[in-house]
């Protein structure tokens, strides 16, 4: 490419647009990227969520003063004024509205997670996509962790027997649940086991969630949320014949690097990572798993 590509950001209420910004527009970051640079982009904010709202103002004044970055007053106006488009704001709930406004425009998204609170969201994002023909994929940046991907790869997925994943899972009442950090250990599981889960079980306490789900093939998978204070991802992949461990805190490469790589590679005009149906499953995952928990853990098909 003779020019890098210009990115736009939509919702500047999550560290991420600090480490997006630092990688593709810092020569001197250890991680940073050529082909492509943020140049614009928009705060938006969730009122009603202290964690994003308070954000707003000094990650704006950041990505202004530090980065060089455009800030603008919609969502249209980034869209407008770019290649491609990192949705990046932490409201589950904002993304099918926000991406609606932003479709028409055809520019190729990256949606931060959670990509949304319910499986109709989920399912109405995708169906806007496909009207405005948009490539679009989501993810957690743990699905692409040097920790996991060494450990399940394309070659021996279909080897895998069961999985067990474990991480924060910070409740935020507006995003319940696993979704709103819990997310991260439900990425990492499809990652390792695929789509096909047939039914979840979840029971939660005060200071945990444990999801277990059924794939349609008889294989088990788990999700263990914490609320005491571990943030520490890890898993234990079960194939035909050994357990391995994954442990995303020995790895020396950031997640988030992994993670940026995948969707400029895909900015660029490589396939979409991850299959929309395996995004929508995951939803339902969580959506079912919180109705399990809210039901004494009675099972919840997908």
């Amino acid at each position: 490419m003779n020019s890098p590509l210009k990115l736009g950001i939509i919702g500047l209420d999550t560290s991420h647009v600090l480490v997006f910004s630092d990688t593709f527009n810092n020569p001197a970051s250890k991680q940073a990227l050529k082909g492509a640079r943020i140049t614009v982009a928009w705060p938006g904010g969730s009122p009603d969520i202290q964690s994003s709202i308070s954000r707003v103002p000094g990650y704006t004044t950041e990505l202004r003063e530090k980065f060089g970055v455009e800030i603008v007053d919609s969502p249209e106006a980034v869209a407008q004024a770019c290649d491609a488009i990192l949705l990046t704001s932490l409201d589950g709930r904002t993304h099918p509205g926000q991406f609606a406004r932003i479709a028409p425009f055809g520019k190729p998204v990256f949606m931060d997670k959670p990509f949304a609170v319910s499986t109709a969201d989920a399912k109405a994002i995708f169906a806007t996509a496909k009207k405005h023909n948009v490539r679009l994929f989501s993810s957690s940046s743990l699905r692409f962790t040097e920790a996991l991907v060494k450990v399940v790869t394309p070659e021996n997925r279909a080897t895998v027997r069961g999985a067990d994943f474990c991480g924060a899972a910070a409740h935020e009442p507006t995003n319940p649940g696993l979704y709103w950090y819990g997310i991260h250990a439900v990425e990492m599981l499809f990652t390792t086991m695929g789509r096909g889960c047939r039914s979840v079980r979840c029971v939660s306490t005060e200071n945990s969630d444990l999801a277990t789900g059924v794939w349609a093939d008889g294989r088990i998978g788990t999700v263990r949320g914490s609320r005491t204070g571990n943030y520490e991802m890890h898993g234990l992949v079960h194939f035909e014949k050994t357990t391995v461990a994954v442990n995303v805190q020995t790895q020396a490469k950031p997640f988030y690097a992994s993670l940026t790589e995948a969707f400029l590679a895909f900015f660029q005009g490589g396939p979409t990572p991850i299959d929309p149906e395996e995004t929508i499953e995951l939803i339902r995952f969580i959506e079912a798993a919180n109705e399990s928990a809210a039901n004494n853990g009675r099972e919840v098909l997908l």
